[in-house]
């Protein structure tokens, strides 16, 4: 069933004979009031549109209200002039899509990647890839279990073209599975990150703006910071320059990391390929380390030294998901030859597929694009086996070995 939200009776009456061809069984509202008997009669709607005779504010309202109370219902705003303001707003409400109401099969393809959503969100096994809550917990709407902070995942990698960006960027994803969740994306490579352009976003601000909130941030001006990108995922982009980058430290990133996680469900934080200051900061109050290798020696070598160095911070290996990203590549290494390097064996595998550049270049991650893509699949399962509830009750213990490690490198 889909519920039209309309003032205008006549602009109703075509929306709901478009809608009706495409075989959605439909009904109208023409006032809130009316909208909220239609939802109390029927919790487990799966979509609302909001037509062009109806207030943005109001579709804004209503969506940030549903996310919260149903996840699995979507809502598609109807809007000819629906400028960057506008959009950024419906993003953060949790709009799915804002479509054209004069291009009638935009209008049907909003709808139907909706449902499709809306679908997937009900027929879940898993929920919203994480494990349900200890028994006698409840999880609050979104995910999170009351009195809980979130947990954060920094993806590492020593080499760079492991795909550390592109695993960051499909676990963030898959994580916020449609807006159950409310995510973060961290691009902590800060002289040459890549989830701006990875996702095709355009940083306005990012995580160089919080250098004049630092010792005084706070969850307003954190969100003012951030860009969002779907339903339940918003990011924190690094400095365009990479010059910009050089004046954030480890104090800084630890103030963001901190109140982050008090926001959020997941912080999924995104490295560069060497422990920096900020990657180190990172590490010290990381929940889960997803350390990346790929089926090269060399990278292979070098993830074995990450490990190590894990080891030498005194981060325990209890946290950490080794991934062996393009599993599979025909580039000669057995799986015995991949443990025989790393020392350890990998808990989870990616595998290699063509379709993973070309998510990259259209700027849509295969979670997003294709969630029953092979690739997909694998990352979801990660979260599903090792980002469970258990391990967010470990006792977190921040570590200060940044000086030691300098001291082992040096």
């Amino acid at each position: 069933m889909t519920v039209i939200y309309e003032p205008w009776p006549a602009t109703a009456a075509e929306l709901a004979a478009l809608l009706g061809q495409a075989g959605h069984a439909v009904r109208i509202a023409a006032d809130p009031a009316e909208l909220g008997a239609l939802l109390t009669a029927d919790p487990a709607e799966p979509l609302v549109v909001f037509g062009p005779g109806a207030a943005p504010a109001e579709a804004v309202a209503f969506a940030a209200e549903q996310r919260l109370r149903r996840p699995e219902t979507g809502v598609v705003l109807l809007n000819s002039d629906a400028g960057a303001g506008l959009l950024r707003e419906a993003l953060r409400a949790g709009i799915r899509e804002v479509a054209d109401p004069g291009d009638p099969h935009a209008v049907l393809e909003a709808c139907g990647r909706s449902l499709e959503v809306s679908r997937r969100l009900s027929a879940s096994p898993y929920g919203p890839h994480g494990a349900p809550a200890p028994h006698g917990e409840h999880p609050a709407p979104g995910g999170r279990t009351p009195g809980h902070p979130g947990r954060i995942v920094t993806v590492l990698a020593t080499k760079g073209g492991c795909g550390k960006t592109t695993v960051a960027t499909n676990l963030a994803v898959t994580l916020a599975d449609g807006g159950r969740r409310r995510v973060l994306l961290v691009d902590l490579d800060v002289e040459f990150g890549d989830v701006a352009i990875a996702l095709q976003l355009t940083p306005e601000r990012g995580l160089a703006d919080a250098i004049t909130m630092a010792d005084r941030l706070d969850e307003t001006g954190l969100r003012s910071l951030l860009t969002p990108y779907r339903p339940g995922l918003d990011t924190l982009l690094a400095p365009v320059r990479p010059t910009d980058g050089e004046q954030i430290g480890g104090p800084l990133v630890g103030e963001v990391l901190r109140l982050a996680r008090n926001m959020f469900d997941y912080v999924v934080v995104d490295t560069p390929p060497h422990f920096s200051d900020p990657a180190l900061a990172a590490l010290d109050v990381t929940d889960h380390f997803l350390v990346l290798a790929a089926p090269d020696v060399l990278t292979l070598k070098n993830t074995r030294i990450a490990l190590e160095t894990l080891d030498l911070l005194g981060h325990p290996a209890d946290r950490r998901i080794v991934t062996l990203n393009r599993s599979g590549s025909p580039v000669g290494l057995t799986p015995q030859d991949v443990e025989r390097v790393l020392r350890v064996p990998p808990h989870a595998h990616i595998p290699s597929s063509a379709d993973v550049p070309i998510s990259l270049n259209r700027g849509v991650p295969l979670a997003a694009a294709d969630p029953a893509h092979a690739v997909s699949r694998a990352i979801a399962d990660l979260a599903a086996r090792h980002l469970d509830a258990a391990a967010s009750e470990r006792p977190r213990r921040e570590r200060g070995r940044r000086g030691f490690l300098r001291r082992v490198r040096g």
